[in-house]
């Protein structure tokens, strides 16, 4: 029935079903725009496909990923079955509408708004008969369509499966695109049954910091057993019988649990929470006894509170391979109570990547309390660490003070530069993390503390371990997962981490950096890793002022300096200067002859020889 009813929409767009499709993709401007445009729904979207990918792989499939009007945004796929699936202009940048390819299964996911299998010749154009196809439509939190995805292969490897598996994907990816939309609320995630909590079939439902209801997705709404339009009225306290201030204390308790809740139906439900607040907002009284926030006020407050750099895992994926694979695995353990190491180079962003570890975990609405390791002379260190009671030694303040440890409770720990440790404190940082009790310097009392820990360190702590200066048992107790961040010169999204770093530096304005620049930035060695392009970059918006694009007269000399270091002598591209004349004869010889062939021009000049224009000019003043 679907299928005949597609068929008849497909007649009345005038679509003859002998014609070959011959659709040209978008212009590379124009998907970009797309990209941009849909830029939640990827980044959600394309670890899902490539899960579910290495599922179908050497099946002679593909698998697709649409936006709303059914034009192709990614694909992954097997080689073989690309060059045939091209020949149907099935590939990024071309548009899959029934109004465009007739009946299909992303085109018929949404008309319909619901899955769809298309097979053989069912599908409206002859030139598809050699496909099956099965579609699942991507909602928002509104139940709007924001995307397809789709997986398309040779009909003659058809399996049943494969519809299930599409559909359970693009749930997935509803479920991580609504977390990601509710940036500033509580997220709530629940079940009857707490085993499903984590999976699939868990309910999600948005409150804003005073406890209104925002939205759920297609299980909570299932669960709650309401229409939205209803859910609009009630609060957090009204659906799940527990006031939003006691939500706040049970998460500052030292090791909370799940949460244990009625529904409005009578039905007991268990849940985690999280506290997605910006700072501030976790005193707010419960709904059902004050006014709560408006949405467009709640959205106000959570935009101000947002701070200027960035702040989740998300925003730190930029495009590098090694980087997605880190965040990946990250994304895979939060809220498991698993310790993380971070290893890198210094200025990698390892602090970078654990506040935003923090801010994407259960635990977002805690402290984040950093600790460098190599920065806090030794005999200070313990008594940060742990803090101490009154007295506790000479130059000790009155009352005392709260470590570092209990400063953390209910948030995260994050102990930078942790090879840098004294021995003598690492057999006492062992027994708080495996007791989860810290004893206060000069105290008898012992203190429960319920922390997430990350490491980092640019040691090799095998090596340390090696030569006694890191105990193993502390090494296995952290290394709950590794990652390593990837220095700057190895990774492939310079340009666009250099974009990132201007629009926050300058306050979102147009700076661009000119070809010249992005040329050198690619041959450059970075030793400074990020800490020294943002304050290269810092320094080159302030010298270029008004003008928006950043060149080479705004880059500092020793920067220059270094590229040229780093250039080495030239190549027979870069002069073709015979015999035994001397170096500095050859580079002057091949600097005349490129001037000479570039019209005097010395930018042209820089750029041919590979070096920087304020290289000509040292070697050749009267230029200036």
């Amino acid at each position: 029935m679907v299928i005949e009813t597609s068929r008849q929409r497909s007649a009345g767009y005038g679509l003859c079903p002998g014609v070959r499709p011959d659709f040209a993709p978008l212009a590379r401007s124009d998907m970009s725009l797309l990209l941009e445009q849909n830029t939640l729904l990827h980044a959600h979207a394309v670890p899902a496909m490539e899960t579910l990918y290495q599922q179908i792989i050497n099946t002679h499939n593909m698998v697709l990923l649409t936006d709303a009007q059914g034009i192709i945004l990614h694909s992954l796929g097997d080689a073989d079955f690309i060059e045939k699936a091209n020949r149907v202009a099935l590939a990024p940048g071309v548009g899959w509408s029934e109004d465009r390819m007739g009946t299909n299964a992303i085109g018929t996911a949404i008309a319909e708004k619901a899955p769809s299998l298309v097979h053989a010749d069912q599908h409206y154009l002859a030139a598809n008969h050699f496909l099956t196809c099965s579609a699942a439509p991507i909602t928002d939190h509104q139940g709007k369509v924001i995307g397809v995805l789709d997986v398309s292969g040779d009909r003659r490897s058809y399996h049943q499966h494969t519809m299930a598996l599409v559909r359970m994907s693009a749930l997935m990816i509803e479920n991580q695109v609504f977390a990601a939309t509710f940036e500033h609320a509580i997220v709530l995630r629940f079940h009857a049954r707490p085993e499903f909590i984590g999976t699939l079939m868990e309910g999600i439902a948005a409150f804003s910091p005073g406890g209104r209801f925002l939205a759920a997705n297609r299980n909570g709404l299932f669960q709650l057993g309401l229409p939205c339009q209803a859910l609009q009225m009630h609060t957090f306290h009204s659906l799940f019988g527990l006031p939003v201030s006691a939500l706040f204390d049970h998460y500052r308790t030292a090791a909370p649990g799940l949460l244990d809740m009625c529904l409005h139906n009578g039905v007991r439900v268990r849940g985690r929470a999280e506290l997605r607040l910006g700072s501030g907002m976790h005193a707010l009284t419960d709904p059902d006894e004050a006014a709560a926030p408006s949405p467009s006020a709640t959205a106000q407050a959570g935009a101000a509170a947002r701070p200027r750099r960035l702040s989740g895992l998300r925003y730190l994926n930029t495009g590098d391979p090694q980087l997605e694979k880190v965040i990946d695995k990250v994304n895979r353990v939060l809220g498991r109570d698993i310790p993380i190491l971070i290893m890198g180079e210094t200025g990698t962003g390892k602090e970078l990547l654990a506040q935003a570890i923090h801010n994407d975990s259960p635990r977002a609405a805690g402290p984040f309390v950093a600790v460098n390791c190599a920065s806090i002379p030794e005999s200070l260190i313990e008594s940060e660490l742990f803090g101490y009671e009154e007295g506790a030694f000479t130059g000790a303040r009155k009352k005392g003070a709260a470590g570092k440890i209990l400063q953390a409770n209910g948030g995260t720990l994050f102990l930078d530069e942790i090879g840098d440790m004294p021995v003598s404190l690492q057999a006492h940082l062992l027994r708080v993390l495996q007791e989860r009790m810290v004893t206060p310097l000069g105290s008898g009392k012992s203190i429960p503390v319920n922390v997430e820990l990350i490491c980092a360190t640019n040691h090799n702590l095998r090596e340390r371990i090696a030569k006694g200066l890191f105990r193993e048992d502390l090494y296995y107790r952290l290394n709950g997962l590794v990652v390593k961040l990837p220095p700057l010169r190895e990774r492939t999204d310079l340009e666009t981490v250099a974009s990132k770093i201007l629009s926050t530096e300058s306050d979102g304005g147009p700076y661009l950096l000119s070809d010249e620049v992005l040329r050198l930035f690619r041959r450059h060695k970075w030793p400074g890793n990020f800490r020294q392009l943002t304050n290269l970059l810092r320094t080159a918006v302030i010298m270029a002022g008004d003008e928006h694009e950043i060149g080479l007269d705004h880059m500092p000399d020793d920067f220059l300096d270094d590229i040229d270091a780093m250039a080495g002598p030239p190549t027979s591209a870069q002069t073709f200067v015979a015999g035994s004349a001397r170096l500095e004869d050859m580079e002057l010889s091949a600097i005349m002859q490129s001037l000479e062939a570039n019209d005097g021009n010395v930018s042209a000049t820089a750029r041919a020889l590979g070096v920087s224009r304020n290289t000509i000019y040292r070697k050749l003043p009267h230029l200036k």
